[in-house]
């Protein structure tokens, strides 16, 4: 839950501060042509008088091919072959993706020496501003990451009547996409995304994302502007979520730049909790100065946690410069209060992570980017972030050979309580780790890419500035896989990341030995294929694996999304028959895990089965892993959660926000107090990620057969010590016994003294020849089920009735009344579920989308018709 703290006094505002610092953003109404197509200059296009015959809706924020597919000029990228059918960079050259955008916008010079300013957040690769006629840029702009600040002042026209006109140019090495991770590797001779050219879950993109591909901003401010605010908080000794806080520490510090030709004298100040906090300030003409505020001591301060261990309190601080009694600039700077540690776990030979003094058993998913497109919403990163939530992990590792990420990814992390740990631009791929036939470079040239060392330097410095204040934010890190170039490397660890942070650590690469000590061999990450059940729970790997995962494919109807009619086809094992589309959507086998289930009958079977294979699997790797918790590992981070292209693999929700069985497995296994069976031991033991002592729970082990016939195997009261995993029965000798002939459910639940379920798990094991003969011949059954709106949330009701088999593993989905698709994005509380007879469950479905008027509840599952229900 987060908590946004205004305190005290927190929105107070001095005289003038209306009319003080505001921001606005240009992200409608924009033009745009090929250069190819365009006759006049810079100067002459910027020209508020000068007529613009035919330009084309632009898209902005968004890259070149966003803009064509918007204009209907390429198909969809992500159907089927589509991408094939747009030309490609490489082999179009550069002019074809170099493109004017132009944007019209009102705003007046402002009076006495108020200064407007022009921001661009991310221009991939290169560009040139106008306005007005005039060159903005002195010179032109490099650097995918790199952010630029303008003061338009002196340009903008008396009348307020603007032009503002920018030339985007693509990388200059755009790569061969030949196949190889990022195609032939030169894409990162840029500094900017790698996987563009292509990898192992993508193809590339035509343009190399190359645009306006982030937010345009207009700013006003007084003569005096608030640069890089920094917010540090720290956070002494071991806290528990509830109870008061003793004090903590709240470190203030921000750069101001006075862009006149007059000394100015003013205050930086703020006010939180009934105190304010300021100093004096003299700038200098054309100065810019760092200015550090009085710490302030918080008494009782509401602190930030991940997700799982407590609330996500979030404060706002508004700092001002103050001059005259009149606010010259203003920056809200949302943080939450906490302190992350890092020890060195020398029974693991692994990192170990502390927030707020208590060590947090690290579950992670590693994350691309939002869209491949680089079409980013607010919204959606909300919508991802929480399902990452909703899988009970704790954080979010950001691939290096993507972006560093937005803000607003930020922003949904630190309400959802995601750590995010930040790769840098690098991979061990591209940069030269590995031999690789694919590769134009040898590994010492592609070892010192990019080109351009100082761009990449000022590139890490300007987004450690835009990032800092995150609370979420927990680790930097060199690159995937590899570190970058020794003296990059040098200028990132020993003096940019202290100097403008200073608070978090630094991993040299993503699978280096001061993460996880490789005492296995081979990468020190992996494997990323199907694995057995039992492979999870007794095959040690690396004992902080930052990539290992699994399968991924969507049931019918997500196939259906990106897959044409004709290449609805299911993968054949046996004869290693996949279909071209499939193939080039970069499906991953399931090998012959399907088979244990029948042989399927036709695609909407074969997609079912697998959601039963990714249910297993993602349950078992967190399981696993959680089993060795403390002795064999620190953490784990899954390869891969999330999907920006419509790939057939490593995702637990397809790219158009649509949950698979994969989530809901990993969101039972990674719950932070859980009972689960070890198959290997075959022993039941209890989990516990929090940090309270969890007492008098009962534990209820029972087994049914696949008509539904019940075996108690054990009830007995436990207790769960705090970041511990304790084993408590074994059943060897009678789950042997019972699942021998048709196989078996096994359920497990906690209770509390109330006797409320708070943790319920069921497992389907196999027979003695490792078939689930019994799941093929179970009877069906018609449960009840009920469907109510309560304030903007459905509550859906299965009841299964006495006397006959469980409903097992229902796909509840949300649809519009009229079309029968699924409304996306929506939330449950749990999905995939099996209802034990004569039993009920309740799920909810939540989310902005969930109020959608219209709409009804559709189930379905392994032994339960398709059933529409009515909203009541």
């Amino acid at each position: 839950m987060t908590r946004r703290l205004l305190l005290s006094g927190l929105l107070l505002c001095t005289a003038g501060s209306l009319s003080a610092q505001e921001r606005y953003e240009l992200n409608s109404e924009w033009k745009s042509l090929p250069v190819k197509e365009v006759k006049m200059d810079g100067n002459r296009i910027s020209l508020p008088a000068t007529t613009l015959k035919n330009w084309e809706p632009a898209t902005v924020p968004g890259t070149v091919l966003t803009t064509m597919l918007n204009n209907k000029q390429v198909p969809d990228p992500f159907y089927g072959m589509n991408n094939q059918k747009i030309p490609d960079i490489f082999y179009t050259g550069p002019e074809y993706y170099t493109r004017w955008f132009v944007r019209d916008f009102r705003e007046m010079p402002p009076a006495t020496d108020g200064q407007v300013w022009l921001h661009f957040r991310g221009v991939n690769d290169g560009c040139d501003i106008y306005l007005n006629g005039k060159k903005v840029n002195a010179a032109r702009h490099y650097g995918a990451y790199l952010r630029q600040t303008y003061n338009i002042t002196e340009f903008l026209a008396k009348d307020g009547h603007n032009r503002l006109a920018v030339i985007v140019y693509p990388p200059a090495v755009p790569g061969d996409p030949n196949g190889g991770q990022g195609g032939d590797g030169t894409i990162a001779t840029n500094v900017g995304p790698q996987y563009t050219a292509g990898w192992d879950w993508i193809q590339p993109m035509r343009d190399r994302n190359t645009g306006i591909w982030d937010k345009v901003t207009i700013e006003k401010t007084g003569a005096v502007r608030i640069l890089d605010p920094h917010v540090v908080t720290t956070v002494p000794g071991i806290r528990q979520p509830a109870g008061k806080q003793a004090p903590a520490i709240i470190h203030v510090e921000a750069t101001l730049q006075n862009p006149t030709t007059n000394s100015i004298s003013g205050k930086l100040k703020y006010e939180l909790a009934g105190k304010s906090i300021q100093q004096d300030v003299t700038l200098a003409p054309k100065g810019v100065t760092k200015v550090v505020l009085p710490d302030l001591t918080l008494e009782n301060p509401n602190l930030w946690w991940p997700a799982g261990y407590g609330p996500q309190n979030l404060y706002q601080l508004p700092l001002e410069f103050i001059r005259d009694g009149k606010v010259s600039d203003r920056e809200e700077v949302e943080f939450g209060i906490r302190e992350i540690q890092t020890t060195w776990n020398n029974h693991t030979r692994s990192r170990e992570i502390q927030v707020n003094g208590q060590r947090i058993f690290i579950k992670g998913g590693n994350w691309i980017t939002s869209d491949a497109m680089f079409r980013f919403s607010k919204e959606r990163y909300d919508a991802e972030v929480r399902f990452h939530r909703d899988m009970n992990l704790n954080l979010i590792r950001i691939w290096g050979g993507s972006l560093t990420e937005r803000p607003e990814f930020f922003e949904a992390c630190d309400k959802y309580g995601l750590l995010v740990f930040q790769d840098f631009w690098m991979s061990g791929d591209c940069n030269g780790r590995w031999q690789d036939p694919k590769k134009k470079d040898d590994q010492w040239t592609r070892r010192q890419y990019p080109n351009d060392h100082g761009l990449f330097i000022e590139s890490v410095a300007d987004q450690v500035k835009m990032l800092r204040n995150y609370p979420s934010l927990a680790f930097w890190c060199g690159g995937n896989e590899i570190t970058p170039p020794q003296d990059i490397l040098a200028a990132m660890k020993d003096s940019i990341i202290p100097t403008l942070d200073g608070t978090r650590y630094f991993f040299d690469y993503s699978n280096s030995d001061s993460m996880s000590y490789n005492f296995i061999g081979g990468n020190g990450d992996g494997p990323y294929g199907i694995q057995t059940i039992a492979h999870f729970w007794e095959d040690r790997t690396f004992p902080f694996n930052s990539e290992v995962g699994s399968v991924g494919v969507g049931d019918i109807t997500s196939l259906k999304r990106f897959l044409p009619k004709e290449n609805l086809v299911a993968p054949d094992f046996a004869s290693k028959s996949v279909d071209s589309v499939w193939d080039y959507h970069k499906y991953i086998g399931y090998n012959n895990s399907i088979d244990p289930y029948g042989k399927s009958k036709n695609l909407e079977d074969w997609a079912n089965k697998a959601q039963l294979v990714n249910y297993d699997q993602y349950r078992a790797l967190m399981e696993g892993f959680s089993a060795h918790m403390w002795d064999w590992y620190t953490g784990a981070i899954i390869w891969k959660t999330q999907n920006p292209w419509t790939a057939l693999r490593g995702q637990m929700y397809d790219y158009y926000l649509d949950p698979n069985a994969c989530l809901y497995g990993l969101h039972s296994g990674s719950k932070p107090l859980h009972a689960m069976y070890n198959p290997v031991e075959k022993i039941v033991m209890i989990v516990n990620n929090t940090f309270t002592y969890h007492r008098d729970l009962m534990l209820e082990i029972n087994a049914y057969d696949m008509d539904g016939k019940q075996t108690p195997l054990g009830q007995l009261f436990v207790e769960a010590t705090p970041s511990s995993v304790q084993k408590h029965v074994e059943l060897k000798t009678l789950v042997d016994k019972l699942k021998a002939k048709k196989g078996i459910f096994l359920s497990l639940r906690l209770r509390n003294l109330k006797q409320e379920i708070i943790d319920d798990n069921c497992y389907w094991l196999p027979d003695e020849n490792g078939n689930y003969s019994g799941l093929q011949e179970m009877t069906t059954v018609k449960p009840t089920i009920t469907a109510i709106r309560k304030s903007g949330e459905v509550v859906v009701t299965v009841s299964n009735p006495t006397g006959g088999p469980l409903a097992f593993f229902n796909r509840i989905s949300l649809l519009d009344a009229q079309s029968k698709e699924r409304i996306l994005p929506v939330f449950y509380s749990d999905n995939y579920i099996t209802v034990l007879p004569g039993e009920k469950k309740e799920i909810v479905i939540s989310g902005e989308k969930a109020a959608t008027k219209n709409t009804v509840v559709e189930v379905f599952g392994h032994n339960v018709g398709k059933q529409l229900v009515e909203i009541k």
